[in-house]
């Protein structure tokens, strides 16, 4: 049976030029990968419960810092150390770009990145096609907005 679990994909949109970024956080273990905000579930909890307090505990920002938008969400499935995994992951938007994150000691550092920067530091492919799919997204907005 597939280990399951859950996280957000980060946006901020900067106030002066409006420009879209998205958080990736840095592994304090292994090979340092560069990842979103996400953890396995605890008992007794669902995805997006896990997703908002593992995006607590590993970034420093609650529930209220952000705004998720629950019919946006993306399922990837590979191996992790031998076993299936399940990772589902809900697009966000920190609700003021200036809020601080505040990293657990499972991280050693985090940067706000476009689209492109993004998707190449986090090194995956798969996890590049989630964050192009929720920029599409974001940019269908922000047109839609004009």
């Amino acid at each position: 049976m597939a280990r399951r679990a859950a996280g957000l994909v980060i946006f901020r949109q900067a106030e002066v030029d409006g420009v879209v970024e998205w958080l990736l956080l840095q592994t304090s273990y292994g090979s340092n990968h560069w990842t979103p905000p996400k953890g396995h579930l605890d008992p007794g909890e669902d995805e997006m419960m896990a997703a908002t307090r593992e995006t607590e505990e590993e970034a420093g920002l609650g529930s209220d810092q952000l705004e998720v938008f629950n019919e946006v969400k993306a399922e990837l499935r590979y191996e992790a150390f031998g076993s299936p995994k399940v990772v589902t992951y809900w697009l966000a938007k920190l609700r003021e770009p200036s809020t601080t994150v505040i990293l657990s000691e499972e991280h050693k550092d985090f940067k706000w990145l476009q689209c492109d920067e993004a998707c190449k530091l986090a090194g995956f492919v798969e996890m590049g096609e989630v964050i192009r799919k929720f920029q599409q997204k974001v940019d269908t907005w922000l047109e839609n907005e004009k």
